[in-house]
């Protein structure tokens, strides 16, 4: 299996939301819903200055929310390593929102099951980038099998504004802005 995920480089980000939007629009959310939010980041959140960030599912290898359903309804694709939700089998507990570190996971109002990013994965099945990377005017988030996005000079998320990535083994790498370049 090779293991897919996203990269986000904090060097480039402008905060414009526009991946935020279109992952709305794509996954034909309600206003106010969002799988995919663009966070401030001020110098003490331990990026060391202001910046932005592209939140959304890390799609773990030692996913909580996989872990933490009580009837399968959040699981890893075999194929690609991305963590999905079946809708038949939730019964809308959230223990999987409670659960992930990330704040990935939420229950939609409309049928009081849980919902989050699936990488876009009709989408990516088919040759296509996710919605929210399609739509990045800077190119600063990316999504691919995960060793080419390590070789691309991301690392493991370790800054103060994200979960310890050990306990879950997230499949999102970072590009900090590097010292004297803005």
């Amino acid at each position: 299996m090779k293991q897919y995920g996203f990269f986000f480089d904090c060097s480039l980000c402008v905060g414009c939301s526009a991946c935020q939007f279109a992952c709305r629009e794509a996954n034909q959310l309600a206003p106010g819903q969002y799988f995919r939010r663009v966070l401030r980041l001020e110098p003490e959140s331990g990026l060391g200055y202001v910046g932005f960030f592209s939140a959304g599912c890390a799609h773990c290898l030692e996913p909580a929310c996989v872990n933490a359903c009580p009837n399968g309804a959040m699981y890893r694709d075999a194929e690609r390593g991305l963590v999905l939700h079946d809708s038949k089998r939730c019964i809308g507990c959230s223990t999987c929102v409670w659960a992930c570190p990330y704040g990935a996971v939420s229950i939609s109002p409309e049928t009081g099951k849980a919902q989050k990013c699936t990488g876009c994965a009709a989408r990516t099945e088919q040759g296509m980038l996710p919605a929210c990377v399609s739509s990045c005017p800077v190119q600063a988030l990316r999504f691919g099998p995960i060793a080419e996005l390590e070789a691309m000079g991301g690392c493991i998320p370790e800054a103060g504004f994200l979960p310890d990535s050990g306990k879950t083994v997230p499949s999102l790498r970072i590009r900090k802005k590097t010292e004297g370049k803005p």
